[in-house]
């Protein structure tokens, strides 16, 4: 990847502006390594050929490493290359200097456009932790019946199951040839569109499903649940009446 497809990766990924100091962090090694000495006047220049004020060290005729200055110099260099390009109407976003930083945003002439765009958006799926357990069960173990993520949970998940249910995140999958013949529930492509997955085979570890949730869906959620507390206590909140404290929390 060169060096302008990562700066503009690390600019477009961010929620808050990042900074020139942040980005020059992050690429300090592709901006040295794009550094190559010439031969005939040992003069530093980029792969992209925009010269590089990079000292020789005159012992060695190899460049000597570059400062912090001269890194935040190239980022700044790029991000302008980035916005000239960016200029042209063939491109509905620039790079906006924000608050310190920098942010990719939408160009002004496309407001009403993207404000039109905005509303038809599904509001976003707000969901209470007991919920989400659920769900990453289902995710995990599916197809799954509520018996079995009881077993895994600890406490009745019927309710919450109403929920996803409605949600559209968790759908029927038949019915387990058991005693009793109880229903089967697997993730659906809301689900997967949600998290951004192709295929249920993509899912990551444990440990990054519950970062991905937190991302997608907590936020204002815990504050909903505990607004005494910045985090939930879930050890001593009752679990008998999850259905009803799912139903407070989920908004539409």
């Amino acid at each position: 990847m060169s060096l302008k497809a990562e700066i503009e990766a690390i600019i477009y990924a961010t929620e808050s502006p990042v900074t020139v100091e942040q980005i020059a962090a992050l690429v300090k090694n592709s901006v040295a390594a794009e550094s190559v000495p010439e031969t005939d006047s040992e003069k530093i220049v980029s792969i992209d050929a925009s010269p590089i004020d990079v000292p020789i060290n005159v012992k060695t005729g190899e460049a000597a490493p570059m400062t912090d200055a001269a890194i935040r110099a190239r980022v700044l260099g790029v991000v302008e290359e980035l916005n000239t390009e960016y200029a042209s109407g063939d491109h509905g976003i620039e790079i906006r200097s924000v608050a310190g930083g920098y942010r990719m945003a939408t160009k002004p002439e496309h407001h009403d456009l993207m404000r039109g765009f905005a509303k038809s958006l599904k509001p976003p799926i707000r969901l209470s932790l007991a919920a989400l357990e659920t769900l990453a069960v289902i995710a995990y173990k599916q197809p799954v019946t509520v018996p079995e993520i009881n077993e895994v949970r600890g406490v009745d998940a019927g309710g919450v199951i109403t929920t996803l249910l409605d949600r559209k995140l968790v759908t029927t999958a038949g019915r387990k040839q058991v005693i009793g013949r109880p229903i089967l529930y697997k993730t659906t492509k809301e689900f997967l569109m949600r998290f951004g997955l192709n295929e249920v085979n993509e899912l990551p570890s444990m440990e990054e499903f519950e970062k991905l949730v937190s991302e997608s869906f907590q936020g204002e959620m815990f504050e909903a649940e505990n607004p005494s507390a910045g985090t939930p206590n879930t050890d001593s909140a009752p679990r008998e009446n999850e259905h009803d404290a799912t139903t407070e929390t989920v908004e539409s």
